[in-house]
């Protein structure tokens, strides 16, 4: 064993002992960010090139500050992203959501499909969209300042549109013409904040997290948007907690023009989005 893979044993305890939930892959990535090679490779870095600034990043790891934010990116599907304060970090369970959609939108017949990701944050779902579906036009709305400045570093040369502006009322121009509807919104209760993990907590943008006293308000006032921007027979995609699942299909009523409403299971068979198509006239 080289003196780095020994180092990244020492630093996979002091990250287990501090709560970090997949200790042995942070300091393995840590290791390969901070001496420039991957992952596969840490064993062939010669001891004499030992950079002791490893052990800063595993004191901000150890501290619970996101791993995202001490290398600058974050990887989601096949992208590279870079990710940093006032952006919310893509988790891999949003992956699952993206796929649901890119299928349903490939198996449309539609030469040119148009695409919008609402609360787009870093732009991870927009820019895999817009990355799997050929020739698809995708817009990406967020209202957060700050986390705009991410989702433009990070579609830059891309084909995804990206808008300033509010999830209730974004894109009024395009009523009535989107094939697809995709958001991962605020959607953690107010009085659940304490059992919020703390690289979540402490570091995600709150606006980003937190919606109203049940989690669902934002995701009501999408409802709304999807119905208006959608045409008839567009459908709707939407992650939620895993504890929503019984709530959200229920948002999406045939009362309220809805039809298909139904709820889907993560890689961990845990209820994580619910889709639903314009009821056509």
């Amino acid at each position: 064993m080289n003196l780095l893979l020994a180092e990244v044993a020492q630093a996979t305890q002091r990250l287990a002992d501090a709560g970090v939930p997949s200790p042995r892959f942070d300091a393995e990535e840590l290791a390969a960010y901070v001496h420039g090679v991957k992952r596969g490779e840490l064993h062939n870095v010669p001891d004499r090139d030992f950079d002791a600034r490893y052990w800063e990043t595993i004191a901000r790891r150890e501290a619970r500050e996101p791993l995202q934010h001490i290398t600058g990116r974050a990887f989601f599907r096949y992208l590279e992203l870079q990710v940093g304060p006032g952006v919310f970090v893509p988790r891999p369970e949003t992956e699952s959501v993206v796929g649901w959609a890119i299928d349903a939108v490939r198996a449309m017949d539609v030469v040119e499909p148009l695409i919008v990701d609402l609360c787009t944050g870093s732009g991870a779902i927009a820019l895999a969209m817009a990355q799997e579906v050929p020739r698809s036009r995708v817009h990406g709305v967020e209202l957060s300042e700050d986390a705009l400045t991410w989702t433009r570093k990070n579609a830059e040369g891309s084909r995804v549109t990206v808008h300033r502006g509010d999830a209730a009322t974004a894109l009024p121009e395009l009523d009535g013409q989107v094939d697809l509807v995709i958001s991962n919104p605020p959607y953690i209760p107010l009085t659940e904040w304490e059992y919020v993990a703390p690289e979540a907590r402490d570091h995600d943008p709150e606006m980003a997290l937190f919606s109203g006293e049940d989690g669902l308000d934002l995701i009501r006032s999408i409802e709304r948007t999807a119905h208006r921007l959608l045409r008839p027979g567009g459908l709707v995609v939407i992650e939620h907690a895993d504890t929503q699942g019984g709530q959200v299909p229920w948002i999406f009523t045939e009362e309220r023009g809805w039809a298909d409403a139904a709820d889907h299971p993560d890689l961990n068979n845990r209820p994580r989005f619910a889709t639903a198509r314009r009821a056509m006239p």
